[in-house]
Order: structure tokens, then sequence, then C-alpha cells
């Protein structure tokens, strides 16, 4: 009886390694993982040393990067609400500071951008110009290959800038960034162009008469009342700035085209400072472009589609003029019989109706020029653009 009972015992004792196969998993290599895993601690200690090491760097980066992210955020937002166009002629010393003003009161504004148009500059203005762009996205750069005019960077400024209202200003410290919010403020209760009026000036006297003098002639010559059509200190809807063509010395007419255009002016008084560094870069020069200018505004503005309005009125008056005078000389000549040969005045009035009938035929052939020219934007050499 034991025998039978032996063989029982022994299937019950291999059925126990039968069962034993599923046990192995804990002991298998594959469970060991995770403690090899364990051994993989000095690397973040290693990526620890490795921050402590270069803490300035990685926080100099992430500044920059933040600052480009959010200039990438306002383009995906749908744009900018404000785009401050700021002409750049050697003025190194004032850039930083008048970047930190911006920047302060224009994040209460909403999303904007900062246009520097670097007009042919030879000092580091484009050093510091690179190093404010790597701060901040928002930053916005145009190189011209040389010096243009003020006029011509507006013009660029204009055609780049994508906020619903433009800010200019100059970059020397003179105008200040505290006044954009009231300029804005104007045009949003419904003005389309907003002049800043310096009322109090800090500029050599010379300066201040002429361009009193200068302001005079303009305001009774348009028709506009405004005080200061040169100053720097503006804000435009979006469309003014689009429209307006500016090039040559206009930039100081840019009112006039703009009213003439059909657009709503206004101004504000603003305060001015003092130059803080540098030197002016206008003569006394300018003021001779700018009497020219207006005339080319008046010209531009009033008679470009019909010339002959402008050449024909003083065409005929000349030859009215002439005409009288001969025709006047002829009668004394039969008359009293006085000789026509020994009046000069005869010799003038014939001048007169030679100058008339030039005149008129300047004024038709302005008008087929006109008829037949097709337009064109004026394209200056740019170096580069940071956008």
């Amino acid at each position: 009886m034991a025998e039978p009972n032996e063989p029982g015992l022994n299937q019950q004792q291999e059925s126990v390694p039968d069962s034993s196969p599923p046990a192995p998993p804990p002991s298998s290599p594959q469970p060991q993982g995770p403690p090899t895993q364990v051994e993989k601690p000095p690397a973040p200690q290693q990526q620890g040393r490795d921050r402590r090491s270069q803490p300035q760097g990685r926080d100099r980066r992430n500044q920059q990067q933040r600052g480009r992210r959010e200039g990438q955020q306002s383009h995906r937002e749908g744009g900018n609400d404000l785009s401050i166009v700021i002409p750049v002629y050697n003025e190194e010393q004032s850039l930083r500071e008048l970047y930190e003003s911006i920047r302060s009161i224009a994040n209460r504004l909403g999303r904007y951008e900062i246009i520097f148009v670097d007009d042919g500059s030879t000092d580091g203005s484009m050093r510091v110009l690179h190093d404010l762009r790597n701060r901040d996205r928002r930053v916005k750069i145009i190189r011209f290959r040389r010096n243009y005019g003020k006029s011509a960077a507006l013009s660029v400024g204009f055609a780049h800038a994508e906020g619903s209202i433009v800010v200019t200003m100059d970059a020397d410290l003179q105008d200040d960034p505290m006044e954009i919010p009231n300029l804005v403020g104007e045009i949003k209760k419904g003005l389309d162009l907003v002049c800043g009026w310096k009322k109090k000036r800090y500029d050599p006297i010379g300066k201040k008469m002429a361009s009193r003098f200068f302001n005079f002639v303009t305001s009774v010559v348009t028709g506009i009342r405004i005080h200061d059509f040169n100053c720097g200190l503006k804000a435009y809807r979006k469309e003014v700035a689009k429209e307006v063509k500016v090039y040559g010395e206009l930039h100081r007419y840019i009112p006039v085209l703009a009213h003439w255009l059909g657009y709503k002016i206004g101004e504000v008084p603003v305060q001015h400072h003092s130059r803080k560094y540098g030197k002016t870069k206008y003569g006394i020069g300018r003021f001779w472009k700018g009497f020219l200018d207006l005339l080319t505004v008046l010209f531009t503005t009033r008679y470009l589609q019909r010339p002959l309005h402008l050449f024909g009125f003083w065409g005929i008056l000349f030859v009215l003029a002439g005409l009288a005078v001969d025709v006047y000389l002829i009668v004394l000549k039969y008359r009293e019989g006085l000789a026509l040969s020994n009046r000069p005045l005869f010799t003038g009035g014939i001048l007169m109706i030679i100058v008339g009938v030039q005149f008129v035929s300047v004024g038709l052939l302005g008008e087929m020029i006109s008829k037949t020219r097709q337009t064109s934007d004026r394209e200056y050499s740019i170096r580069e653009i940071w956008k």
C-alpha cells in the first residue's frame, strides 16, 4: 500500500515545479529594469550643475525668446493696434533711452510695434537697433543704403506699418513719448490726423522765429488753421498713412496733403524738450526748400489733374495785360502821332503777350502729360529689413 502512495506523492511534488514557471518573472532580467533606471539620478545633478554654471546666459536667452513670442503672438492675434515710426539718422546715444520710454507707455495701449527707419546713419545706431531687436521682437528695423531724408524714411515706414493707428516721432528725445496716449485718444474721438503743437519750444531763438514765420505763411496760403505743421510728433489713422504720398521734403506738409484729400485734421499741445545728445541735422537752408515745397504742394494737390487751370489763368492774364498796353499805345500813335519806336512800354507789352502764350502752351502740355502718365510709387534703395 505504501508503494502506490509514493507515486502519488511524487506526482504532487512534480506538480509543484510545474506551477513554478509563472513565479520566475519577479527574478527575470526584465523586472530588474527599474533598479537600473534608479542609477540615472546623476544626470539631473549634472543638468543642475550646467544650470548653475550658466544662469545669466539662459536668463538672457529666455528674455529674448519671451520678446519674440510676444511679437509673434501679437501678429497671430490680428496684427498691432499701434505702429510707432521713428526716422533715425546718427542718434546712437538716444536710442536706448527712447526705446525704454516708448515701451513703458505703449504697453498700456495694447499690441504695438516700433519701426526704426535708419536713414543712412554713419555712427553706431544700427548696432544699438540690432541689440534692441534681440531683446524685443516688436522692434522692426529698415535700413537705407544712404541718406535720403526724413520724407523717404516716413514714406517707407508708413508702407510697412501694420497698426490701425500710426504715430511718428523724432529719435532725438525732443518729442516726449508720454504724449502718445493723448494723440491716440484724439484719433479714437474721430480725427484722422492729429498734429502735435510745440507750444513752448526749447530751440535756439533763430530756429523758433523762422519756424513761426514758416507756419504762419503756410497757414495763410493753405487755409488750414494749425500752429505747427512740422512737428515730428503726429498720430494718423492707418488710411491716412497709406494714402498720403510723401517724398522730397513734403513731410512738412503732411497735414496739408491729408486735409486736401478730405481727412479731418486737428492738433493738441505737446511737451517739447531741449536736445539731450548730439546736434540738429537741419540748417537754415531747409526753410528755403520748405517754401519751394509749398509751391509743389499747392500745384500737385490742386492742379495736378488740371494744370491748364493754373498756367492758363496766368497766361491769359499776361496776354490781356500785354494787349491792353499795346492797344493803348497804338491809340496814342494815331490820335497824337507818337512814334511807337520811342516807347519801350510797347516792347514790354509784346513781351507780356509772348510770356502769356508760353504759359498757356505749358498748361496744354501738362494736360496731355497728365492724361497719359502712369503713376508709380517712389522707391528707395533699402539695404536690409528686420521684421
